[in-house]
């Protein structure tokens, strides 16, 4: 209990400095759950000048209660809004259960829930037209998770023109909308290397698997991963090579990294999937004392935390991303209510995201995103 304190305290502290330091985001975000394509930024980046840094609200202050499936509240429509959510695609079950979230959110708190995507995966083009139509069906509020930054801007100029409020999921748009949810991903990093240095006491030699060149989730996180290990002289990145949040690459990645660094305690995969993969590659190699740890609370890396055979993994929550936008939505339709900031992440460090051998049981049976779509 005392290292968890002092984990929850030292990524709170990182996360109270990035209020205060902007940084270079790149227009597109990659995928990092479990079966999820891979694409890369070739827009233009946006300036981070343009957008505002995350304002990390107490738990207990949001207007939601709960993670993953365990998700509620007490926010409840005055009227019959008209909510529009549009995913990237229905393909990826990351996707599917921030869809889910929005159901329930309109199922909870009573409003009339419109999910939709683009029959071509991960299509902005699609996702502007989308846009477009649920203008002319007098949406209230329009949710979208941004297949790309500047891509989508046409679609969230027509919609604030019209007077629709846009809320973003993950990936922002370039520019502030009336609220960006989703984690943090630079958080999600700092909390997954500060857990594995207090683990290692500090001291140990880790590889990173990044994720794909130019992708803004990947970006985030590996600085995220590298601020935090910068507070510990003593543990040392040995390699940093991309995997493109593949379980496939993972694994290749990892067998030739250990063939030239044979004295390895950590890997952290910036998705679940590589860091599958590099479980895979280290049990071949017969290393089974090496920490390894993912991101996103997928089915197959909370099993592998389960069987003793990954680390750790953070939950991402797309489920609770999508039911905590709506909560903002209405708080706001009902009587002007704005959030606290431009950008609230959801889940933090303080949601307890940190899935590990003393919090799997319960996270499987009772929190678990994916749980919802099965």
């Amino acid at each position: 209990m005392k290292k968890r304190a002092l984990v929850a305290m030292l990524v709170s502290a990182a996360m109270a400095c990035t209020l205060f330091v902007g940084c270079s985001t790149p227009t597109k975000e990659t995928p990092s759950d479990s079966g999820s394509k891979t694409e890369s930024s070739d827009s233009k980046s946006s300036s981070s000048s343009e957008r505002a840094s995350a304002t990390v609200v107490d738990t207990d202050k949001l207007p939601i209660k709960g993670i993953g499936a365990e998700v509620s509240t007490d926010v409840k429509a005055d009227k019959e809004y008209k909510i529009g959510y549009i995913s990237k695609n229905t393909t990826n079950p990351y996707m599917i259960a921030q869809a889910e979230g929005v159901k329930k959110a309109g199922e909870d708190m009573g409003f009339k829930a419109v999910t939709q995507a683009p029959s071509t995966a991960d299509s902005v083009e699609e996702q502007v037209k989308i846009m477009e139509d649920m203008i002319q069906q007098d949406m209230d509020v329009i949710i979208v998770h941004c297949a790309d930054s500047n891509g989508i801007m046409p679609g969230v100029r027509k919609a604030e023109e019209a007077g629709i409020s846009v809320i973003t999921i993950g990936t922002p748009a370039s520019e502030d909308t009336f609220l960006r949810t989703g984690v943090d991903y630079k958080e999600t990093g700092k909390t997954i290397a500060t857990e594995m240095a207090e683990t290692l006491n500090g001291k140990g030699n880790v590889i990173i698997l990044e994720g794909p060149p130019g992708a803004a989730n990947a970006i985030e996180r590996l600085e995220g991963i590298k601020e935090a290990f910068a507070e510990y002289p003593d543990i040392k990145i040995v390699a940093s090579q991309t995997a493109n949040f593949k379980r496939t690459e993972g694994m290749s990645v990892t067998e030739n990294l250990i063939q030239k660094y044979t004295d390895v305690q950590g890997v952290i995969g910036c998705n679940d999937e590589s860091a599958l993969g590099a479980v895979q590659a280290l049990k071949a190699a017969g290393m089974n004392d090496v920490l390894v740890a993912g991101f996103d609370g997928s089915v197959d890396a909370t099993n592998a935390v389960e069987s003793g055979e990954m680390f750790a993994t953070y939950n991402t929550d797309p489920y609770g991303s999508g039911y905590i936008a709506c909560a903002y939505a209405v708080k706001y339709l009902n009587d002007g209510t704005e959030p606290e900031g431009k950008f609230i992440p959801f889940p933090t460090a303080a949601n307890d995201p940190l899935i590990t051998s003393e919090s799997v049981a319960n996270y499987k049976e009772n929190i678990a995103w994916w749980k919802v779509i099965q």
